[in-house]
């Protein structure tokens, strides 16, 4: 178990949308990554993909997906979610699609509805995941 933090950041050709702004991707302390909200954006591209809250969610569990597997984890291992929405009217369809992304015990969430986001998106997801021990 690392006892400092560490920052990652991942190349596009790991399927993480690149950076732009300053941040990393990811922060580790001990047991725990902290992954950086993501957006709707295509890694090859940059592009926001689709204009309706399921094809958005789906890109955007995509790019957190890439980001969780350089750690070796998945959706399950999420502890805390949080959601940025910009309009409680796509509630019910995302907690629809949300709710096929976990196999296990869902996690902890928070969903906020805000008034706007970067890059046009109408969705925007970070959560902070935990390292099992191994057996």
């Amino acid at each position: 178990m690392t006892t400092k933090k560490q920052t990652f950041s991942f190349p596009q050709s790991k399927g993480v949308p690149a950076q732009v702004g300053p941040f990393a991707h990811a922060t580790q302390w001990g047991d725990m990554v902290f992954i950086t909200g993501q957006m709707p954006t295509d890694p090859v591209t940059g592009g926001v993909v689709g204009d309706d809250i399921v094809t958005q969610a789906t890109q955007v569990r995509k790019n957190l997906e890439a980001v969780l597997i350089q750690f070796g984890l998945t959706f399950d291992d999420a502890l805390m979610v949080r959601i940025y929405l910009t309009s409680f009217d796509d509630y019910d369809a995302f907690n629809t699609a949300y709710a096929s992304w976990f196999k296990g015990p869902l996690p902890s969430r928070t969903c906020v509805g805000i008034t706007g986001l970067a890059v046009g998106a109408i969705v925007e997801i970070d959560l902070i995941a935990g390292i099992p021990k191994k057996q």
